[in-house]
């Protein structure tokens, strides 16, 4: 790859590409700069270090995918949409394993703050208007389904469904339409002394 037109956009668009052939884990700015066919040390004029370039390479993924979960939720409701937003997590986390597993790595207060992470949760609570929840329930439900849809994506990346039955597409459709009949009947009395223990 020529040295010229080296940018921070070009460098993150080619970590991200690393992260997913090798895992994020494995993602340096030597790496790289080897891709690059240039010194790591010119770098370091673009981002200041493997940290920073991670951080990059999360920033591009809560984008792409929020980009993609607006066009999947969109004009639905209910279940339809609930299904495309979970759907199109675990579809990008199969296409882009590095750059999915960029975005569970807690970001710096200022990464997050510029990061559209904030578009997943309206998202995800516009998926709620299609169901009869109060407002004060939003939180726990948006805390709910990502932490739902997300750890399966992992565990299920992680190859803890390899060797089980039934397949893991099976529980996939299952938790999904376990998690939309919890939302269609969510407690509406929880018991606060249950809660705080």
């Amino acid at each position: 790859m020529a040295r010229a037109g080296i940018t921070p956009e070009r460098l993150i668009g080619v970590g991200a590409e690393l992260a997913d052939e090798v895992g994020i884990d494995r993602v340096t700015l030597a790496e790289v700069a080897r891709r690059f066919d240039v010194k790591t040390a010119s770098l370091y004029s673009h981002v200041a270090n493997t940290a920073a370039l991670g951080e990059g390479i999360a920033l591009l993924a809560l984008t792409e995918m929020a980009d993609r979960l607006a066009i999947a939720t969109a004009g639905k409701a209910g279940r339809d949409a609930l299904a495309g937003l979970a759907h199109t997590y675990r579809d990008y986390a199969h296409a882009h394993p590095g750059r999915f597993a960029a975005t569970l790595v807690p970001l710096s207060p200022d990464a997050a703050a510029a990061s559209d992470g904030r578009r997943h949760v309206h998202l995800t609570e516009a998926v709620l208007a299609g169901y009869a929840l109060s407002p004060e329930t939003h939180p726990h439900a948006v805390r709910l389904i990502g932490s739902t849809v997300r750890g399966f994506i992992t565990l299920e990346a992680a190859g803890g469904f390899a060797h089980s039955a039934p397949p893991a597409s099976d529980s996939w459709i299952a938790i999904i339409d376990a998690l939309d009949a919890l939302l269609t009947h969510w407690p509406t009395s929880p018991d606060s002394e249950r809660i705080a223990s």
